[in-house]
């Protein structure tokens, strides 16, 4: 029988799954449920220390001895610190333990109750990374303890296990509660490394892939030129593959538009829900993209060149370094008669159901809008294109037809336009374009405040009078603080910045002078950037985003091929 505590019961599983089969164990109540754990555990022998500072360097010796990570258990308090020589001795010799101390709940910490100090980050600058795990109380927070641990025993593995780590357990009272009779399953996240990339592929990841019925390919942000057309290509004869305008792949995939009929019908999801689901590059902006994957709970394997461990999808089950290219070439190389039958069906469900997605895209004409801005835009635009966060790149997903840049990192809407506005000092001789929100817009104005900036910067300000994105969150609207505090609503203007900043300044309120400002914006010349405002409302762009996605695709018709 195990601990009722289920971070301790999951981070016990995590060591055994890792094959971790050593402990040093410190006397303590706090640490009781975490000792009684380790204790019945038939892989992992434990051994006893009562002093700390000792017991840190019996640790040290037995993981020498072992040439393997040992674990060094303690209480909470200041049972912790005296475990800083050994920690420091083995940061420096690059010896691998696992240090794991109980902790009292976060809400008594600095409230003069007992045996209580900040532990979290105590061994700091003398472990290669530290984790706290809370008491999970909902999948959500249970799904983030699993993920902790795997994200700290993996940070050790990738170094070789050759650096310690922290692991600190947050545990409530009762302490003694003895009532579980097995532990959580788990396994622990697949790495293949990258000194061995094109290898561990094929050993790896398209092995796996290759059992898949239903494998789909989803490509987050990437560098431009990150793959070549024809390789991309290759790799959609076979396989599903979805991606926003933040990758640069060819040929957009208006996946969305799909995803958000499938959401009320457990039939369309049956037929379109992935069973495996590979995901290379940086962030994704679809809510409803990830939402889906999440719902799935479809194995995934990511790929990134650092080995990062990122559960995006909640179910990681391995990870490949290599950068996105190479994993492109391999993925090529692939015949098709290696897949499966079911996979064929699946991918070619996938192409139709795309191709309607598309056909709807090329021929929905939205009212006057932000929505109608941007699709005239992109139909005459072919300079480098920057659109700021928020509901501006959500437009973009929707009709930009090639690679675009944003801010995705962090998906703030401070410094769109200063990126942008930098991009052009590169080459004067190309046009950049910025897509920008009024909240973003003014909130990044100073970036207009520099002589070094020229005509080649063309600036596309989508003002309705406040921040956009928030008139689609459900239920906002009933709060008497939604137009003032949440939203921001303003009444501004961009005309008097651009005059102060020397910037040449157009407007539109309607079809045909929006329509005329961005070919103007775009073929004027001057020394000076240019901007069009386009000022419309919410209620036009809601309009206008909701008569774009409930118009209906005959998904159902395709279900046949299944």
């Amino acid at each position: 029988m195990f601990t009722n505590k289920q971070n301790v019961n999951i981070l016990t599983q995590q060591l055994v799954a890792y094959g971790v089969n050593t402990a040093v164990i410190c006397p303590g109540s706090r640490n009781a449920p975490i000792i009684h754990n380790l204790n019945e555990c038939a892989s992992i022998r434990c051994f006893p220390v009562t002093d700390e500072r000792s017991a840190g360097f019996y640790a040290l010796g037995l993981s020498l001895a072992a040439q393997r990570p040992v674990v060094v258990c303690v209480t909470s308090g200041t049972a912790l610190l005296n475990l800083l020589p050994a920690v420091a001795e083995a940061w420096y010799r690059q010896i691998p333990l696992i240090v794991v101390s109980a902790d009292r709940p976060l809400a008594w910490i600095d409230q003069q109750d007992g045996q209580t100090l900040s532990q979290a980050d105590a061994l700091h600058g003398f472990v290669k990374k530290a984790v706290t795990l809370a008491e999970p109380h909902d999948d959500e927070t249970t799904w983030h303890c699993h993920r902790l641990v795997d994200e700290c025993l993996q940070e050790q593995l990738r170094h070789g296990s050759r650096f310690p780590i922290h692991i600190n357990v947050h545990i409530s009272e009762p302490l003694f509660d003895i009532t579980v009779p097995r532990l959580p399953a788990t396994k622990p996240v697949v790495r293949a490394n990258r000194s061995f990339n094109r290898e561990a592929i094929r050993q790896t990841l398209i092995a796996r892939l290759l059992q898949a019925r239903r494998p789909i390919i989803i490509v987050g942000q990437t560098a431009p030129g990150a793959c070549q057309e024809a390789t991309a290509l290759r790799v959609r004869q076979n396989f599903v593959v979805l991606h926003e305008q933040l990758a640069d792949l060819p040929h957009p995939t208006h996946f969305e538009e799909i995803i958000r009929q499938t959401e009320t019908s457990p039939a369309l999801q049956s037929s379109f829900f992935p069973d495996f689901i590979v995901y290379i590059g940086g962030t994704l902006v679809s809510k409803p993209l990830k939402k889906m994957l999440r719902k799935t709970h479809a194995p995934t394997w990511i790929v990134n060149p650092d080995g990062t461990l990122y559960d995006t999808f909640m179910n990681l089950e391995g990870i490949v370094e290599c950068d996105c290219p190479t994993a492109f070439q391999e993925l090529a190389g692939i015949a098709a008669e290696a897949l499966s039958p079911q996979a064929t069906s699946y991918r070619q469900l996938w192409d139709e159901a795309l191709d309607m997605a598309d056909r709807h895209n090329a021929t929905f004409i939205p009212t006057y809008s932000q929505l109608a801005a941007v699709r005239c835009l992109e139909e005459n635009n072919h300079a480098a294109t920057h659109y700021a966060n928020s509901s501006a790149i959500r437009l973009a997903n929707i009709f930009a037809w090639k690679y675009v840049y944003c801010n995705r990192g962090v998906n703030g809407i401070d410094g769109s336009l200063s990126t942008a506005a930098g991009f052009s000092l590169h080459d004067t001789s190309e046009k950049t374009v910025c897509v920008i929100g009024d909240l973003s817009f003014f909130y990044d104005q100073n970036a207009l405040w520099n002589r070094m900036i020229g005509g080649n910067l063309r600036i596309l300000l989508l003002n309705n009078g406040g921040g956009g994105i928030f008139h689609q969150l459900n239920g906002v609207k009933e709060s008497a603080a939604f137009q003032t505090f949440i939203a921001a609503e303003h009444h501004a203007s961009a005309e008097g910045i651009c005059r102060q900043n020397n910037i040449l300044y157009l407007s539109a309120n309607d079809m045909p002078s929006m329509q005329e400002g961005i070919s103007h914006l775009l073929s004027v010349e001057a020394s000076r950037p240019v901007l069009l405002e386009v000022f419309t409302t919410p209620e036009q762009d809601a309009a206008a985003l909701n008569a774009y996605f409930s118009t209906p695709l005959p998904l159902s018709l395709l279900q046949q091929n299944v």
